[in-house]
C-alpha cells in the first residue's frame, strides 16, 4: 500500500492522489493531465489504473530507450493501450511514422486523444493476429493493460468476453499502410504473440527490430513461436522486461542498461 501511495504520489502528485483516492472510493477512475519535460505535449492518465504503472516503465524505467544508429523511421506499437509509448517514440523519434494498434474500444479513445497533437502517429483499432478475421477481446481481470485476445471457436482462453475486435495479420496491416519495412515493432500483446509468430514468413524479413514482452505465463509457447519467427536476427537481449532482437546496428542496448 506504502508503494503504491508513493507511485501515485510520485506520478500524478498531490492534488491528482486526492482525486485519484476519491475516484477509488466511488470505484472509478478520473483523468489526470501529465506534463514531462521531454515530452513536447501534455497527456493524460487514467488514475487509479494502469495506466500510472505503464507511465513508470516508460518514462521512469525508460524501458524503450536504446541506442540506435540506424533511427527508425517507420514504428509499429502494437497493444498500443492508452498512448505512452507512441508518445515517447514520437518524441525520441520525431521523423517516425507509427502505427499505433489497440483492440479495446476505452484503451483507443484515450490513445487518440493522447497522440492527437502527433499527426505522424495513427491509430488503429484492431489486434495483431495471424489471420484477418474478427477475434476476441477477453478480460482475465489484469486491468486496463492485461485484456488478452483468442480467436472466436478458441476454448484456450476461458476469461469473459469483453468485445468482438478486426483481428488483422502484420502484412495485411503493411499493405494497408503502405509500409515496405518496419524499422521498429514494438509488442505488448499479452500473449497475441504467439499467433502472430506462429506464420511469419510472409513479412518478418521486412522488419528490422523487434522488442516484445513474453507472456508464456499467461499462454504457454509464446516463447518458442517468437523465437523461431526471429530466428534470423543476429542480436538478441533483455531489457527491462522485454526479449529485443535486432538486424546488424538497427538497436542495442540502452546506456541505461548497460
Amino acid at each position: 500500500m506504502i508503494r503504491s501511495i508513493k507511485l501515485y504520489l510520485r506520478t500524478v502528485g498531490f492534488v491528482g492522489l486526492l482525486r485519484t483516492a476519491s475516484a477509488a472510493l466511488r470505484r472509478s477512475t478520473t483523468l489526470i493531465t501529465v506534463k514531462r519535460p521531454e515530452i513536447e505535449h501534455p497527456f493524460q492518465l487514467r488514475s487509479p489504473s494502469s495506466d500510472v504503472a505503464t507511465y513508470k516503465h516508460i518514462f521512469r524505467r525508460r524501458e524503450y530507450e536504446f541506442d540506435c544508429e540506424v533511427e527508425p523511421q517507420t514504428i509499429l506499437d502494437a497493444g498500443a493501450n492508452s498512448g505512452l509509448a507512441s508518445i515517447y517514440f514520437a518524441n525520441r523519434y520525431p521523423n517516425a511514422r507509427i502505427i499505433a494498434v489497440e483492440p479495446e474500444q476505452a484503451n483507443y479513445e484515450l490513445l487518440v486523444k493522447n497522440v492527437a497533437p502527433y499527426p505522424q502517429v495513427i491509430p488503429v483499432r484492431a489486434a495483431l493476429w495471424n489471420r484477418n478475421e474478427t477475434i476476441e477481446l477477453v478480460d482475465p481481470g489484469l486491468g486496463e493493460w492485461g485484456y488478452m485476445t483468442r480467436a472466436a471457436s478458441d476454448p484456450e482462453i476461458t476469461a469473459p468476453l469483453l468485445q468482438e475486435v478486426e483481428g488483422i495479420t502484420v502484412d495485411q496491416l503493411m499493405q494497408r499502410y503502405q509500409l515496405s519495412s518496419i524499422d521498429l515493432m514494438k509488442l505488448n500483446v499479452e500473449g497475441a504473440e504467439r499467433e502472430i509468430f506462429e506464420d511469419c514468413g510472409g513479412w518478418i524479413d521486412r522488419v528490422h527490430a523487434v522488442v516484445v514482452k513474453m507472456h508464456d505465463r499467461l499462454k504457454p509457447g509464446c516463447q518458442s513461436s517468437v523465437s523461431d519467427g526471429t530466428s534470423r536476427f543476429d542480436r538478441e537481449w533483455v531489457q527491462a522486461g522485454s526479449l529485443c532482437m535486432s538486424r546488424g546496428a538497427h538497436l542495442s542496448r540502452g546506456p541505461s542498461f548497460s
